[in-house]
């Protein structure tokens, strides 16, 4: 059975979206599972923490009709492809809002993405606008990285609305595989406290494992490494083999 595609999203910047989308693949790869990353950021973040260039190909053509085939690249990394982003695909934001149907050219791409991947993760812009829709509705699933910090759930409302319009609208079949901790400070009350309001508000949706602040995390993308290949010993690593796990376990 396959695991399907799966939007990583939330509006707020820098809650480690691009490092979920691109650990969470790295960590299945790893265990066999074909896997591709879709990276579908204009800042490009999920294409250089891959060790991949902006140059070339990327999910600007795929939005625009070309065949997946055509897109994908191989990265360094056994079983785990790539679409990468460039700066144009900012451009498609618009057109998108502009073209009939515009919400759904994602999907009609990734429509055979089930042949060749077990898993496929679509890294969203910080943003709830045109890109981050054509995820929602291409997407089976939504995966929620929550900051540890005050205004975590500051905005989740606004997302959670979101998705249930998409899911009236574009895509009924959407439904939320689990909101993940990031960012956790193990030192501090706050993480502690910010934790523990989360899983009373979500309950079972919210992953049991928590992803730390960690030095390695942050280093690993400026050499074109996912956690797993920059320190495959660290807090990081280890929160992301757990994470993988329990998606596995969640499909």
């Amino acid at each position: 059975m396959t695991g399907g595609v799966y939007a990583v999203a939330n509006q707020k910047g820098g809650v480690g979206k691009t490092t979920t989308a691109v650990n969470l693949a790295a960590c299945l790869a790893e265990a066999g599972e074909r896997t591709l990353v879709v990276d579908l950021d204009p800042q490009a973040n999920a294409t250089s923490g891959l060790g991949q260039s902006a140059n070339g190909t990327s999910t600007y053509d795929l939005l625009d009709g070309a065949p997946l085939e055509a897109v994908v690249h191989e990265t360094r990394f056994r079983n785990l492809d790539l679409v990468p982003s460039r700066a144009e695909l900012a451009g498609a934001a618009v057109e998108l809002a502009q073209r009939a149907g515009g919400e759904t050219y994602l999907r009609r791409s990734l429509r055979d993405a089930h042949e060749r991947y077990a898993f496929v993760f679509v890294d969203c812009p910080p943003s709830l606008g045109p890109l981050t829709v054509n995820a929602l509705a291409a997407a089976d699933r939504v995966i929620v990285p929550v900051q540890c910090e005050y205004y975590a759930l500051e905005g989740l409302a606004q997302l959670l609305r979101s998705i249930e319009l998409v899911r009236a609208r574009l895509n009924p079949r959407l439904a939320i595989a689990g909101m993940l901790l990031t960012m956790s400070d193990g030192r501090t009350r706050l993480a502690a406290d910010v934790a523990a309001q989360v899983r009373q508000a979500f309950g079972d949706l919210v992953f049991e494992a928590v992803v730390p602040r960690s030095v390695r995390l942050a280093e690993a993308p400026s050499h074109g490494l996912p956690i797993t290949a920059y320190d495959a010993s660290s807090a990081g690593a280890d929160a992301y083999y757990r994470a993988a796990g329990e998606l596995v376990e969640r499909r």
